[in-house]
Formats: structure tokens, sequence, C-alpha cells
């Protein structure tokens, strides 16, 4: 990965955060229930788009990477942290995202193989 890869996959993940943190909740609190599901769909597939379409997030070869999720869960706990949230209140969150994606990982892995 050059440096110029390093540099756009950095830019690309930041956007979909940055993108959450400033739409979504507009979003729900306009138009509600519908709103996130608006959100859900514009911001993560507009952002996906730009991200894996044009290449802005570059992945490496042979090896799978949860690019966006990681990206919206470093970002949105930091601009939380920063906005004064406590880091330990969201822990018990955090360990249930990884113990949830480390199963979901396993039952993947033994469904396809």
């Amino acid at each position: 990965m050059t440096i110029q890869h390093a540099i756009a996959t950095v830019v690309g993940a930041a956007i979909f955060p940055f993108l959450i943190r400033l739409l979504w909740g507009k979003l729900v609190d306009n138009f509600g229930t519908f709103g996130g599901w608006m959100a859900a769909a514009f911001i993560v597939g507009t952002t996906w788009a730009l991200n894996h379409g044009t290449g802005m997030i570059v992945q490496s070869e042979g090896g799978a990477w949860v690019d966006m999720a990681f990206a919206a869960a470093a970002g949105l706990l930091v601009a939380s942290v920063v906005r004064g949230g406590s880091f330990s209140k969201a822990v018990p969150n955090l360990v249930a995202a990884l113990v949830g994606g480390v199963l979901g990982g396993l039952f993947l892995s033994f469904y396809l193989f």
C-alpha cells in the first residue's frame, strides 16, 4: 500500500462517521422512523459507493476487513468522547459488538466452508 492509498483510505473512512453524525439525527428528527431508514439507505449506500466504487478505501488482496463498520465505530466513539461522553459507558457496547462480530464471523465461516 502506498502513501496515497493510505491517505485515501483514511479520508474515505472519515467521511462515513462524519456523515452519520451530521445527517442521521436530523433525518430521524424530521421524518421519524422513516428518516432512520432513509439515513441508512442514503448515508450508508452513498458512502459505500464512494469508498468502494471509486476506490477511496484500498483493501489488501485476499483479506476481508470490516472497513466501514470499523470507521463508523471509531469515528463515532471518538466524536462522543471529545464532546464530553464517557468512554467507560461505551465499554459494554464495544464488548457486545466484538462478541457479536466474532460469533457472526465464526457462524459464517462454518456455514460457508
